[in-house]
């Protein structure tokens, strides 16, 4: 099953397809890329902007009893690095919510806290904290920030209430669910009203937020664009989504 046919918006964010199957759209004036993996690019500065990548939530479940396959870090940092190497970011964002848990980057397997540090090696990597990484990494290198400002947009973890015009934020997992002929596709997506950006999450364990969901209620001067994630972003509109 194939998700909607896009819809045009004649002004901001003026969505726009992109070669490598992503969306290009304008939020606050500064051109951002919206990838399928996640990501978001900001050509201008060569910036990479993932949010809530959740290292170590397998194992968090596993301490506590609840056993999933202990592989998530190893995925997500698989699907990372592949942007990386396809982009070559002068600067890395990690956009809060980066590990699960306080005790999380203790229990990053050695060979995937190198994978980390290697991230940092040739390149700026900032470490934007959220409410599950309040402290940031300890061991790992990179700039710890509450928020940082790019190309004239703040990029912080969790939206403020009401309109904020320029900010790009995750922390509420957005997720975009279609349904057609009895059958329904749940997929990660960016909003967007072209004056603020919501990320969705990155990391492979992560869960989702119906993007109908009240949480998003008043946070878009507009019912937003959503873009859903896949091999090529798929911009929906308001008529064909469904909530849970």
């Amino acid at each position: 099953m194939s998700l909607a046919e896009p819809i045009r918006y004649e002004t901001d964010p003026a969505p726009r397809r992109a070669a490598c199957g992503g969306v290009v759209v304008r939020v606050a004036g500064t051109r951002a890329t919206l990838r399928g993996s996640g990501a978001l690019w900001l050509a201008a500065s060569r910036t990479l902007v993932v949010a809530d990548l959740h290292f170590e939530k397998g194992s968090a479940y596993g301490v506590r009893g609840q056993l999933l396959p202990p592989y998530d870090t190893r995925a997500t940092l698989d699907r990372l690095e592949r942007e990386v190497e396809a982009l070559a970011p002068a600067t890395l964002v990690f956009l809060g919510d980066s590990f699960h848990d306080g005790r999380a980057e203790a229990r990053l397997a050695r060979d995937d806290a190198a994978r980390i540090a290697a991230l940092a090696s040739t390149r700026t990597l900032v470490w934007a904290v959220g409410n599950h990484d309040a402290d940031g990494p300890v061991e790992l290198p990179g700039e710890v920030v509450d928020d940082l400002s790019v190309e004239g947009l703040l990029l912080t973890h969790e939206p403020r209430p009401g309109r904020a015009p320029g900010e790009v934020a995750g922390h509420l997992h957005p997720c975009a669910k279609v349904v057609r002929y009895g059958r329904s596709v749940r997929r990660r997506c960016f909003l967007t009203d072209g004056e603020r950006l919501v990320l969705p999450a990155f990391g492979a364990y992560a869960g989702g937020l119906n993007a109908l969901d009240q949480a998003f209620a008043g946070l878009f001067a507009r019912f937003p664009l959503v873009a859903a994630l896949g091999e090529r972003v798929h911009v929906l509109g308001p008529e064909v989504l469904s909530g849970d």
